[in-house]
């Protein structure tokens, strides 16, 4: 395989002078050099080829013992030199002081038709970052992580991307719900593929250790290559890097929020200075249309990296990199004008971002209350959140209230609640004030439909889906696997072939661990 390579993070900061490889805080360093651990016997389960030809590798390449060899870190790339980052980071509200790559290995970087990559393998290995872990990763949380990742990219939501999924033929011992019931599953290793993989807390590292030296470097590192648009100079640069930071993320909020995305795990090292979507590990996506719902079960009793409170999340995140960033600006009157400013342009955002997910293409004043409206409404009776915005773009002008109901019917996981007086009688009055704002628009039915059907997707990955095609995998049928990367390059789509995947989650998943139940290993 022949890269442009182009590995500037490790020319150009400052590297571990240690390159043994055990656990250890590691001073004033971007990262450390380390290699991938040798899989026992790798085997290629799954390529995104839409990611290898975007990194510049045909098909043919990607069904080579090179290319096995490589991303499953049996053989090092000639001039390369792998390497771990180090960062810190808030984890649940509370600092953590450093955390660094634990179970990921930056293989190299390379530019490819004007666009620059990080390629970076996840359970390839133990790293002085480690802490307690072994670094690897199983079957299970891998193809989660693949499959995720271009889902979200094929929603439209900025996302790091994945080129392999790579059993190792290792096994690895994990505690999946954290009870003391420990077992051996199959490893596996998933690369990933980002500009770079830098975070909220690869400059809070530098802050609380008061190395302002590093801290500059980075940031302007960062700015040069990443914000070429920055052209201003001292203060105001790292200034316009942080509204710029600012906007990315609020965007990537909105989208998460659009598509009823719940990432889990919002600490600050999970943050992309990007605005793209990364480390994917007990996400899901709302199906009961609950606020309060979060994935992690580690989260379960606070409930702080809910549906409903990620967009407040990642405020707090930005207030913790802007706090990170005094150091360079030395003064928060404008800092605290970004900040401000963040939650005035996200409802602003969120209004517009709701609008189109209910076909109103004009703004009007009353849509506000509509839409709160309509929140409060979703959550008197369990109702799928997908299923009802997809449903939603059959209704007609000219239908009565109890046709709207009946349209959006399949939503319901308990349609005899809706039944009841005063339920019904919410949906009710939700529909006679919604037809009738439909009645101010001018575009006709079948063009809102065409309309909202670009924004509300039909299909995602629930996870039971994502389950079913983990058990089948267990038993060596990587077929559901290569069905439901097929189906989400698609998610808009109709694919009449596919429809059984337009369902509500199955009974049986509301309790089965890796459906309702996720951890951090998930």
């Amino acid at each position: 395989m022949n890269f442009n390579i182009q590995n500037r993070f490790t020319n150009e900061l400052p590297a571990d002078p240690e390159e043994q490889n055990f656990i250890r805080q590691v001073e004033q360093s971007c990262f450390s050099y380390v290699n991938p651990v040798i899989p026992k016997n790798p085997k290629l389960i799954h390529v995104s080829d839409e990611v290898a030809q975007l990194v510049g590798i045909n098909k043919e390449i990607t069904l080579s013992n090179d290319f096995l060899e490589v991303f499953s870190g049996k053989k090092i790339q000639p001039q390369t030199k792998p390497f771990a980052m180090n960062y810190a980071g808030h984890q649940f509200g509370n600092w953590a002081g450093q955390l660094g790559d634990g179970r990921a290995i930056n293989l190299f970087e390379i530019d490819h038709n004007n666009q620059h990559f990080t390629l970076q393998l996840k359970g390839a290995g133990k790293t002085p970052y480690s802490r307690r872990g072994d670094g690897l990763a199983v079957l299970r949380s891998s193809i989660r992580e693949h499959l995720c990742s271009e889902a979200m990219h094929h929603l439209g939501v900025p996302t790091s991307r994945s080129l392999s999924l790579i059993l190792t033929g290792n096994e690895v011992l994990r505690d999946m719900l954290y009870d003391g019931n420990a077992e051996y599953e199959k490893g596996a290793i998933v690369c990933r593929v980002a500009p770079t993989f830098i975070r909220f807390g690869s400059f809070e590292l530098f802050a609380a250790r008061r190395d302002t030296e590093n801290l500059k470097l980075l940031a302007d590192f960062t700015i040069q290559y990443y914000f070429p648009e920055i052209n201003e100079f001292g203060k105001e640069k790292y200034l316009s890097f942080f509204k710029s930071v600012a906007q990315k993320t609020r965007q990537l909020m909105i989208h998460w929020q659009r598509v009823g995305f719940v990432h889990g795990v919002m600490n600050t090292d999970n943050m992309s200075i990007h605005g793209i979507t990364i480390d994917y590990g007990p996400y899901g996506w709302l199906e009961d249309y609950n606020l309060n719902w979060t994935p992690n079960t580690t989260d379960n009793e606070n409930k702080r990296y809910a549906y409903g409170n990620q967009p407040d999340v990642a405020l707090w995140n930005l207030y913790q990199l802007a706090n990170a960033l005094y150091p360079l600006i030395e003064e928060t009157k404008d800092l605290e004008a970004i900040l401000n400013d963040f939650g005035k342009k996200y409802e602003d955002d969120y209004l517009n971002m709701m609008r189109s997910k209910l076909g109103l293409m004009n703004s009007l004043k009353e849509d506000t209350k509509l839409i709160a409206d309509l929140e409060k409404t979703l959550q008197l009776s369990e109702t799928d959140m997908t299923l009802f915005y997809r449903e939603l773009g059959r209704i007609k002008k000219e239908f009565t209230s109890g046709c709207a109901i009946s349209t959006v019917t399949n939503a319901f996981y308990k349609p005899e609640e809706i039944k009841k007086k005063v339920i019904l009688n919410e949906w009710e009055k939700w529909f006679i004030k919604y037809i009738d704002r439909l009645k101010k628009e001018t575009i006709s039915d079948e063009e809102r439909k065409l309309a909202m059907n670009k924004v509300n997707p039909k299909y995602i990955l629930r996870n039971y889906m994502a389950q079913l095609a983990i058990d089948a995998a267990n038993n060596d049928d990587y077929s559901i696997v290569d069905e439901l990367y097929r189906l989400l390059k698609k998610p808009y789509d109709e694919q009449p072939e596919m429809e059984k995947w337009f369902a509500k989650r199955p009974d049986w998943a509301r309790v089965k661990v890796g459906c309702s139940m996720l951890s951090c290993s998930s």
